[in-house]
């Protein structure tokens, strides 16, 4: 049952990771209230089945021997509007998730009305609760906004970008050497998975900025990498490369 979207006053997300193994395997549940000025949010995040394999093994892949979070806490309200649409244009699934795993919901309205469902549009679902979480890890301190940073060095002129994403506010802040910039927060998103799509190669990364011609992209960890030496293409279907300078030259030219 789809329950009238300016009657809601309450959403759960629940996610489950299915048949991914450990260390990888997780389940959480995203519990958010509609507040006059906030989103009241609690956020458990397991990860599941670890006691299959060694601590090393889970060391090995790039986790600690704790990683699940818990938060409760206020998200700025810039999320309500976003997350409505996302459930408005929804549809939904009569049968409950199979040994796949995905997202389920639980949602409430001002007249005690309950629907439990599970929507179609599966990965935007899981898209949204991904960003939702980073908002909460840059609310909760768990980590900083990211920070990308790119340089293009070519016919005697440089440009130094920097792109600071605020998933918190669902802003972006862009710098062109130096210079503020204005840039759209879902074609910024759209310009990140481009970026985290190509193989970077950190046996050819350069922990100091480059000086020479060419383009360049530090994505957040401090390793710069040359565009077209050290970044490769993983789908050849697809030149997710091409897309990351075009992004970042309507930045820096427009």
């Amino acid at each position: 049952m789809h329950l009238k979207t300016d009657d809601l006053t309450r959403l759960e997300i629940v996610f489950e990771s299915g048949m991914v193994p450990p260390p990888y395997s997780n389940i959480f549940k995203l519990k958010i209230s509609f507040g006059k000025f906030f989103l009241d949010t609690n956020l458990d995040l397991v990860y599941t089945d670890r006691d299959e394999i060694s601590e090393e093994e889970i060391l090995d892949e790039g986790f600690t021997l704790d990683d699940d979070f818990h938060f409760q806490g206020e998200i700025p309200k810039v999320w309500e509007k976003p997350l409505k649409e996302l459930y408005a244009k929804s549809k939904w699934s009569n049968n409950k998730l199979d040994e796949e795993g995905g997202v389920s919901l639980l949602v409430k309205d001002r007249h005690g009305q309950i629907s439990r469902t599970v929507p179609l549009n599966q990965q935007d679902w899981q898209y949204f609760a991904q960003d939702y979480i980073q908002a909460i890890y840059e609310i909760s301190k768990k980590e900083a906004p990211l920070t990308l940073q790119y340089i293009i060095r070519e016919n005697d002129k440089e440009y130094h970008i920097s792109l600071t994403i605020k998933f918190s506010l669902r802003k972006v802040e862009v710098k062109v050497n130096g210079k503020d910039k204005e840039a759209d927060w879902e074609e910024t998103k759209q310009l990140l998975t481009y970026v985290f799509l190509p193989d970077y190669d950190y046996e050819r990364a350069k922990e100091m900025v480059p000086q020479h011609q060419g383009h360049f992209i530090d994505c957040g960890d401090g390793y710069w990498h040359e565009i077209g030496k050290g970044v490769i293409n993983i789908d050849n279907s697809f030149d997710a490369i091409s897309r990351i300078k075009e992004s970042f030259e309507n930045l820096a030219f427009n």
